[in-house]
């Protein structure tokens, strides 16, 4: 009986270590819960996130190329900035963002690659930036004209 009740306290002890997190990284929910970010506009100290462009037209590339555009950006808002997540329209874009929080008035880049891989004619992909502002999401926009190499 003694061995079970030294086994129960070890295991005990054991779950409630498993249970302490020291992770530091911080927590996105922010960003999914926006009832902050207007409470924060209300005060106005809500982080505002302000794109140069939110536009980029690559012209014409050649099918195959894979191009890349930085959209830059500006915390205009009077607290931290977390971008918690990049998505865009199809898998021929890639979104890469800061994971880090941005101050008031400092910046950062997300930088979309769009590879022309089987892709002719016209294209316009969408980018959505998910972030802890008010509206949550920012859409940026990308368009190519996809022309065959001269060889085919």
């Amino acid at each position: 009986m003694k061995n079970y009740t030294i086994l129960f306290t070890f295991m005990f002890a054991l779950a409630l270590m498993s249970c302490e997190n020291n992770n530091k990284k911080v927590s996105t929910d922010v960003v999914k819960n926006t009832k902050s970010a207007v409470e924060h506009a209300e005060l106005g100290t809500a982080p505002v996130i302000t794109f140069e462009a939110v536009n980029h037209d690559f012209g014409d590339v050649i099918q195959g190329e894979k191009v890349t555009y930085n959209f830059v950006f500006h915390n205009t808002g009077g607290s931290n900035l977390l971008i918690s997540k990049v998505s865009t329209s199809c898998g021929c874009t890639v979104g890469k963002y800061p994971k880090d929080l941005i101050e008031p008035g400092k910046g950062g880049e997300v930088e979309v690659t769009f590879d022309t891989h089987r892709r002719k004619g016209i294209q316009n992909k969408t980018i959505t930036v998910l972030a802890n502002t008010e509206p949550n999401n920012t859409m940026l926009r990308i368009k190519a004209n996809v022309v065959l190499p001269e060889n085919q």
